[in-house]
């Protein structure tokens, strides 16, 4: 099992932000919540400041536990953390993703999302 943590990170305008994953990598064009896989002995919020900082250049506060989702890619598991975030600065510098959007939640619908971040759009916009 593969333990990766995603950030639901929220904007001073009630927006959040997603970013579509660059082609050649496992779900390529998919949208989903910025994140990374985490080290050993690594918390799932400092995993997400540190993937944050060094894939987009930003700096972010993950401050609620929002959920879990389990995922089977093939023969492939991963478990998918995800913490609700707040923006605090920084210029968005692309690393490993080939677009990010701001969006409004309402939005969220009409993006296509890798599987193991559906169940975070279907929480979101319940």
């Amino acid at each position: 099992m593969i333990e990766v943590a995603a950030a639901i990170i929220e904007d001073g305008h009630g927006r959040l932000l997603i970013a579509k994953r660059s082609y050649g990598k496992a779900q390529a064009g998919m949208w989903e919540f910025p994140g990374g896989k985490l080290e050993e002995n690594e918390s799932p919020q400092d995993c997400l400041r540190r993937e944050l900082l060094e894939e987009m250049s930003i700096d972010i506060v993950p401050y609620k536990y929002f959920g879990v989702n389990d995922h089977y890619y093939d023969t492939v598991h991963i478990r998918l953390i995800a913490y609700k975030a707040t923006f605090v600065s920084g210029t968005i510098n692309l690393v490993d993703h080939d677009e990010y959007r701001w969006v409004q939640l309402n939005e969220l619908a009409d993006y296509i999302f890798a599987p193991a971040d559906i169940k975070f759009v279907e929480l979101l916009m319940q």
